[in-house]
């Protein structure tokens, strides 16, 4: 194996653990028990593990049953909406062709999506939101149906709502400021700048900082990081993606938490226990376990 594909050392330990908020355990190598068991041994002792399509979303809520230290989110990507309702002929979203289901399909998706919110170890309806760099403008309709229907699924079960915005800002906050947004909202790998942090911080919502916060050309995401208030601020891999300098490019997993949160309180000028004490306490409040 190359060391460009090899997986990272393991960090030092980090003094507080914390949670990693936003996690695909399901696209990783390894069993479930090999990653939790590396994370814990660095100090990451919780994981939200994140469904993205139906099969997806019941793994994490299988997972999550069976393992203490895992909670899940249930719901369907915004690029898997446009999927389901138109299909994929040309292979745009690189999940393999599929022939398209309609509005019905889509309904019958949010109704299994709804049940799956409603067990007790599913603590969010996420990832969920608009997808602007990979859905053409022919898929925005379904995005956003899909969307405000995650929005009302997850008030109605009082869970969290997570959200994948990505070149779609100003929609995001337009539609969740149309539907009211749930109680605990939190921006997934927040990649909007420092004046939308500021949007989010009167909103109250929880910005989740992933590995792309350490790249050299993220300068608009660290000024974020200044910003936003340490009680607003969790920390994610999104694992198997973005993994942080100076990793980038090779695989991510839970257990390279403490290399972001590091990188983090630097920017925070926090002590990295400081910082990780009050993302513990952010994320247990922003999924309410």
């Amino acid at each position: 194996m190359s060391s460009k594909s090899a997986p990272p050392p393991l960090p030092d330990p980090l003094g507080v653990p914390v949670a990693d908020s936003h996690t695909h355990l399901d696209m990783q190598e390894g069993t479930v028990e090999e990653a939790l068991a590396r994370a814990a041994a660095v100090g990451v002792t919780t994981v939200v593990q994140v469904g993205c399509d139906i099969k997806g979303s019941r793994w994490a809520a299988e997972t999550a049953a069976a393992h203490e230290g895992v909670h899940a989110a249930v719901a369907l990507h915004p690029n898997e909406a446009p999927r389901i309702v138109l299909g994929d002929p040309d292979g745009w979203s690189r999940q393999g062709a599929r022939e398209g289901g309609g509005d019905s399909a889509l309904d019958d998706a949010l109704t299994e999506i709804d049940r799956l919110a409603a067990l007790d170890q599913v603590k969010a309806v996420g990832e969920t939101g608009l997808d602007y760099f990979r859905t053409g403008p022919d898929g925005i309709a379904a995005q956003e149906r899909s969307f405000r229907a995650h929005i009302e699924i997850a008030k109605r079960h009082d869970k969290a709502l997570v959200i994948h915005d990505r070149e779609a800002h100003a929609d995001v906050l337009r539609i969740l400021a149309e539907e009211g947004a749930p109680e605990r909202t939190v921006f997934h790998c927040y990649s909007g700048d420092a004046d939308m942090a500021e949007v989010c911080t009167a909103k109250g919502y929880f910005m989740s900082f992933a590995g792309n916060v350490t790249f050299k050309n993220a300068q608009p995401l660290r000024d974020a990081l200044t910003v936003a208030p340490v009680e607003l601020v969790l920390v994610e891999t999104d694992a198997p993606f973005l993994t942080p300098a100076p990793y980038r490019g090779r695989p991510n997993a839970p257990y390279l938490i403490p290399v972001t949160l590091r990188a983090m309180a630097a920017v925070k000028g926090l002590d990295e226990d400081t910082l990780a004490a009050a993302i513990s306490a952010n994320t247990a409040l922003a999924f309410g376990y």
